[in-house]
């Protein structure tokens, strides 16, 4: 496939991905990359834009695309499977029954988010290890990582987002979100002109009123008064003025006044 036959969507989101790769050294020459495939829209895109941006980079690097079937009543295993399949996608499913265990620990009425997450995290890593991947890409993107740093102010009274890349604590695995110049309505719009074959997550889809739609509808709310609201909280997390925060713990020379500056410390948190 050409530049020719790519739409402008796709050709700006390929765009995006590669400043995002080439900003933060995302890919890197041998990289074996794991993608995380969830089968929802975000992840879809997130394989399919790491594939074209493989074939433009000046080195090689392979890619392996992984599902973990969580074990959800009426998941459609065959669907993944054949779509990697009919697209010439090198992969893996591992099936491990974690909604088994995300219904027996999380109580009613509580959300099932976080513990289904770290569950899944959990596996990813190992399945990394085994396979020799280099990096675990993960499909979030823009508009996650502008609700997370809205999430942990207003209710975990932190400051901090989504990184781009992190090494985890162990220094083990490299994780990394091309996506995080997407906003999730190209991402939407993609999806729909690619036809992926979208699997719903019926375990946390079903519920209401969590803290992150919350923070969505908020977002909504004031983007309708002024478009430019995301893309301004989003260009905040590369505009830090660390001598008008209140952090006094780190703390770096600065040559132009004769007191230290405080340094913001960007407190590295997920979903």
């Amino acid at each position: 496939m050409t530049d020719r036959d790519l739409s402008p969507l796709f050709k700006r989101l390929v765009r995006r991905v590669s400043r995002a790769s080439i900003d933060f050294e995302l890919l890197e020459p041998g990289d074996r990359v794991l993608v995380a495939v969830s089968g929802g829209k975000d992840s879809h895109a997130m394989l399919r834009l790491l594939r074209e941006v493989s074939r433009r980079v000046p080195f090689e690097l392979s890619l392996v695309a992984l599902n973990v079937d969580q074990g959800q009543p009426g998941f459609p295993k065959r669907t993944l499977p054949d779509y990697f399949e009919a697209n010439g996608y090198d992969y893996r499913i591992i099936e491990e029954d974690t909604y088994s265990i995300v219904k027996e620990k999380v109580p009613e009425n509580k959300t099932y988010c976080s513990l289904c997450s770290r569950l899944r995290r959990g596996i990813l890593y190992t399945a990394a290890a085994e396979m020799g991947a280099t990096k675990i890409a993960l499909g979030h993107h823009r508009d996650d990582t502008i609700e997370t740093l809205l999430l942990n102010a207003l209710y975990a009274g932190r400051l901090g987002a989504m990184p781009a890349k992190l090494v985890t604590d162990d220094g083990r695995h490299t994780v990394i979100r091309p996506l995080i110049y997407c906003s999730e309505a190209e991402l939407t719009a993609f999806a729909q002109e690619q036809d992926f074959p979208i699997i719903p997550c019926d375990l946390c889809g079903s519920q209401e009123n969590l803290q992150r739609q919350q923070i969505k509808s908020l977002l909504d709310r004031l983007t309708a008064e002024n478009p430019k609201v995301r893309g301004n909280l989003f260009a905040s997390l590369s505009n830090v003025r660390p001598s008008h925060l209140l952090d006094p713990s780190i703390r770096k020379e600065d040559p132009d006044v004769n007191d230290e500056e405080p340094v913001v410390r960007l407190r590295v948190l997920g979903h």
